[in-house]
C-alpha cells in the first residue's frame, strides 16, 4: 500500500493520492496556519475507523443474512491534553435500517472492533473503544 503526498500551498494544505489514483485534500487547523481546506490529520483516522469497521460490520451482516437497507456512522474521539494531542477514546454509533437481529447485530459489532477492523487494531491497545447502535 503506498500514499503519494503533494504539498499545495507554503502552509499545511496537502493533496494525498493511492495506487488507484483517487485523491482526498488535506490541511491543518486555523489554529497552526492551515486553511481548512482538506481533512484533519486526526479527522482521517476516525474517518478510516469508520469506514473499516463499517465494511467489516456489513460484511459480518451479511454472512448472517440480516438485510441491510441503510447504514450510517456517528464516530467520535476524546483527545488527550499532551503535546501530540492523541485519542484517549473512540466512539462508534452504527444507525441502521433493515431486518435485522439485535442480538446478531451486537455480536457483528464485537466481531468487527476486536476482531476485523485493522484500522482499530492498528491503533495503541490503551485507547477505549466503545460503540453503540440504533436500528430504524
Amino acid at each position: 500500500m503506498k500514499i503519494k503526498l503533494d504539498r499545495k500551498n507554503e502552509f499545511f494544505h496537502f493533496t494525498a493520492q493511492n495506487e488507484s489514483g483517487l485523491s482526498l485534500e488535506i490541511d491543518g487547523s486555523p489554529e497552526i496556519g492551515g486553511e481548512n481546506k482538506g481533512f484533519r490529520p486526526m479527522e482521517l483516522m476516525l474517518s478510516g475507523i469508520a469506514s473499516c469497521s463499517t465494511i467489516d460490520l456489513l460484511l459480518i451482516l451479511k454472512k448472517q443474512k440480516q438485510v441491510v437497507e441503510d447504514i450510517s456512522i456517528e464516530t467520535s474521539g476524546e483527545r488527550s491534553e499532551s503535546d501530540a494531542k492523541e485519542f484517549k477514546s473512540v466512539h462508534l454509533h452504527y444507525i441502521l435500517t433493515g431486518a435485522i437481529s439485535s442480538s446478531k447485530l451486537e455480536r457483528a459489532i464485537d466481531l468487527a472492533i476486536t476482531k476485523y477492523c485493522s484500522a482499530l487494531l492498528s491503533l495503541d491497545p490503551n485507547i477505549e473503544v466503545t460503540s453503540s447502535y440504533e436500528i430504524q
